[in-house]
């Protein structure tokens, strides 16, 4: 590879261990070993506010377009009044700190005084309050983590869900508002607490093995399940960065970021990794949405971060305003170092248009990169600490982590384990002990192959998750990730795509349409035409049959060959499973639902709006 085509990144050069035989199953660790870190996350913020003290820590746009910026000095002064107020409260384990609002300072002010005080916090999804119907999910998370607790930004937002708890016993927080019939308290008067001696001696018992948060995973079907994040796994996860990325230690990092913090992608390997090098984040209200990517894009006008965090979706959504406006695009790459991806793999198309504005913008190629994790990892396992020219590789293990790789069919299953990985399930000692094989690995349910058999240190390229892969009737394997991928860079018509054929003959799609390239190709168009007359527009199947053909023409098999399709016209349902907040379609979940269409696309005749190939 020629390295002189991108821009300087300094990176640890990848180091690895290999044991075992492919026949029999590998164990895949790095050379480099894990240096000490830290006990927990509070050490990281009083170190910088020590060190660094006026440094921007965090900052968020306000109603009047200013930015509201905190120092680290700010912060920890903040954070100490929070942490006595929870410990007034005797909130802990047994009684943690339930957040139902997204991103902001004020949610982090509390989640970084929970860290400090030793209590659990719980930040839940935002759409299983405000974009469910029944909010089962809700209930369900509240009953189970029974917290003393809860803080929403704005009592009128979320009256209706929290009607519906058991708030007996509850403490309300809110950042602005009162709730009729509810005893609120105010956001404001915790800062106002009193410090006392009781805040450095909780934060002494802050060790590693101590709960800093419980994430709450969507899961395949069923309720969600809380993912124990101890102290130690984070803080663990976090030194495996600083180790592997050694330019985030002479550059802190300024992100511009979107992601929820009730993930583990934007709360833990985000806000952590600003958190432990002393950096700054700008808290993007903005969403890979038609409307709110425009709040993204005013934000990165005026901040140039040095690595930018995202997912496809997201990229999908910036890409076209980073290509028409020059001073924008000029901008965002003037500090930018890093471009990283993950949650799903980045379509080739998408990554060849970033390339070009980056080329554009710079001379050379930014460096892009990504890694592979869960919730269960904190989420880091692998990363490729290397430039990288073609989506699809996740890296290699970090500094502590070993990947335990099954052979499964043409590729591996893989298994990790290391000192970033969970302890368990909140309450759920069933899902602890099914999470685990009889060595200690986490069952991550993944597969993955090497780049390069003959040279590891290349890397692994992600081919899917073991549970969504099927066979056709003809025994062939159908590799659904990989082929998603494929499928949606081929045919920009469609937004979301299900793989089907389990069992059956062919592979088939049930796709989400992207509505915007849809209403771009028909011509005379009625500005109110409603979703279900759109797609019966010839225009429509013209051009999913003339994209898909010229996409099967290059494909050398059955797996990977499309016979049919169908259009669904009713969006992904949160509250099913379907998709997450960030975006993500739940394969399994999804197909479980919508049974009756996948019969519909299999039906002999086809069933109606059916496109055959």
């Amino acid at each position: 590879m020629d390295v002189s085509k991108f821009a300087a990144v300094d990176f640890a050069p990848p180091r690895v261990s290999i044991e075992g035989s492919p026949e029999t199953g590998l164990l895949f660790s790095s050379a480099i070993p894990l240096q000490p870190y830290k006990e927990n996350l509070g050490q990281m913020l009083r170190h910088w506010a020590e060190q660094t003290p006026e440094q921007i820590f965090l900052a968020e746009r306000q109603a009047d377009g200013d930015w509201r910026r905190l120092s680290y000095a700010a912060v920890e002064r903040q954070v100490d009044a929070i942490a006595q107020a929870l410990l007034n409260r005797r909130l802990g384990p047994y009684r943690p700190v339930m957040i139902l609002s997204g991103n902001s300072i004020d949610h982090a002010l509390l989640m970084l005084g929970c860290f400090v005080a030793g209590v659990p916090v719980v930040p839940v999804s935002v759409p299983y309050s405000l974009l469910s119907k029944d909010y089962l999910k809700l209930r369900f998370v509240f009953e189970e983590i029974c917290p003393g607790m809860i803080y929403v930004a704005d009592a009128a937002t979320f009256a209706a869900p929290l009607a519906g708890l058991d708030l007996a016993g509850v403490e309300v927080v809110v950042g602005r508002g009162e709730l009729p019939e509810t005893l609120t308290s105010p956001f404001a008067a915790l800062l106002e607490t009193p410090v006392t001696a009781a805040v450095d001696l909780a934060f002494a018992r802050v060790g590693a093995e101590t709960v800093a948060k419980i994430l709450y995973t969507s899961g395949s079907t069923g309720q969600p399940k809380g993912v124990i994040n101890t102290h130690g796994m984070l803080c663990a996860n976090q030194q495996m960065l600083a180790q592997i990325w050694p330019f985030t230690d002479q550059t802190p990092p300024v992100l511009v970021d979107w992601l929820p913090w009730n993930h583990t992608f934007g709360g833990n390997h985000n806000f952590n990794l600003v958190l432990s090098q002393g950096g700054t984040l700008y808290i993007d209200s903005g969403k890979p949405t038609p409307e709110l990517v425009k709040q993204t894009v005013k934000n990165l006008a005026e901040i140039s971060p040095t690595i930018y965090f995202n997912v496809p979706v997201g990229y999908a959504m910036l890409l076209p305003y980073l290509e028409q406006d020059e001073a924008l695009r000029n901008n965002f790459f003037k500090n930018l170092q890093l471009i990283f991806y993950a949650g799903a793999a980045l379509p080739q198309d998408l990554w060849e248009r970033l390339e070009k504005v980056a080329i554009q913008a710079t001379g050379k190629k930014v460096v892009m990169t990504s890694s592979w994790g869960a919730t269960e990892t904190s989420p880091l396992a692998t990363a490729a600490h290397f430039p990288l020219e073609k989506a699809g590789v996740i890296g290699v293990p970090c500094p502590g982590v070993t990947l335990k790789m099954l052979p499964n069919g043409d590729s591996y299953e893989l298994r990790v384990k290391g000192p970033n990985v969970t302890p368990g399930y909140f309450r759920r000692p069933d899902l602890t002990v099914a999470a685990f094989d009889e060595d200690g690995y986490y069952l991550i349910g993944d597969a993955g192959r090497f780049v390069d058999p003959a040279d590891p240190a290349k890397g692994i390229s992600f081919d899917g998750r073991v549970a969504e892969d099927f066979k056709l009737m003809s025994g062939t394997w159908v590799r659904v990730g990989l082929l998603r991928v494929a499928v949606l860079a081929a045919v920009p018509l469609l937004q979301f795509a299900l793989i089907t054929g389990h069992g059956r003959e062919e592979i088939g799609i049930l796709g989400w349409p992207n509505l915007a390239v849809g209403k771009g190709l028909c011509k005379d168009l009625d500005v109110d035409i409603s979703t279900e007359e759109l797609l019966r527009r010839p225009e429509i199947e013209t051009f999913l049959r003339q994209a898909l053909e010229k996409f099967n023409a290059e494909q050398q098999g059955s797996s990977t060959r499309v016979s049919r399709i169908l259009l669904m016209s009713e969006p992904p349902d949160s509250d099913a499973n379907e998709i997450t907040d960030k975006g993500y379609i739940n394969q399994r979940a999804a197909l479980q639902r919508r049974r009756e269409l996948v019969d519909q696309l299999y039906a002999d005749p086809p069933g109606v709006g059916v496109i055959v190939l």
